[in-house]
């Protein structure tokens, strides 16, 4: 089964009509920014199984995420939680909506979102490291290994224990 992409013009035009807009991105992202009609109904979710619906085979579901990389990758997925409706993805996601000129809700005052606190973190981390190496002292370059190991072992087990202390920092309390 092949899932059509489509513009956010058109799928503009679709939510208008009626169609359901679905964002699968994680809470913390949707409440920094959303497209207002949009519902919430982040990937993990549906992993875990929650549904939206139920949906006739007439419906149309148009899901997005922040690049478009998410829905395209999680497709099929995705078309399981709304069956037996129609499925589109906007291609681009929330990126190419804003570069579109469609306009969206953000609250700048929430958090950014987790795995960008971890990006920032670790390139922050990774970039000391070898500064210090270089300028004070070659044990720094150890702080940039440490961080790697980190992030290779986060990606391999799916555990990321940065991720795990700054979501527990103050700023990111709801």
């Amino acid at each position: 089964m092949t899932i059509q992409t489509i513009s956010p013009a058109e799928a503009k035009v679709l939510v208008a009509k009626g169609a359901a807009l679905i964002d699968i991105r994680e809470r913390d992202e949707y409440a920094r920014e959303n497209i207002a009609e949009a519902h919430l109904l982040s990937l993990s979710a549906i992993e875990n199984g929650d549904r939206l619906g139920p949906f006739d085979p007439f419906d149309t579901v148009i899901f997005y995420c922040q690049s478009g990389m998410r829905t395209a990758q999680n497709a099929q997925k995705l078309a399981d939680a709304v069956a037996p409706a129609k499925v589109l993805l906007i291609e681009g996601g929330l990126t190419a909506w804003k570069k579109d000129g469609q306009e969206i809700l953000a609250d700048k005052s929430q958090p950014l979102p987790l795995m960008r606190q971890v990006q920032i973190a670790a390139g922050t981390l990774i970039l000391a490291g070898v500064i210090l190496g270089f300028a004070i002292h070659p044990g720094f370059f150890l702080l940039s290994g440490f961080v790697g190991a980190g992030l290779l072992f986060a990606g391999i087990s799916g555990f990321c224990g940065m991720a795990r202390l700054l979501a527990i920092m103050p700023w990111n309390k709801r």
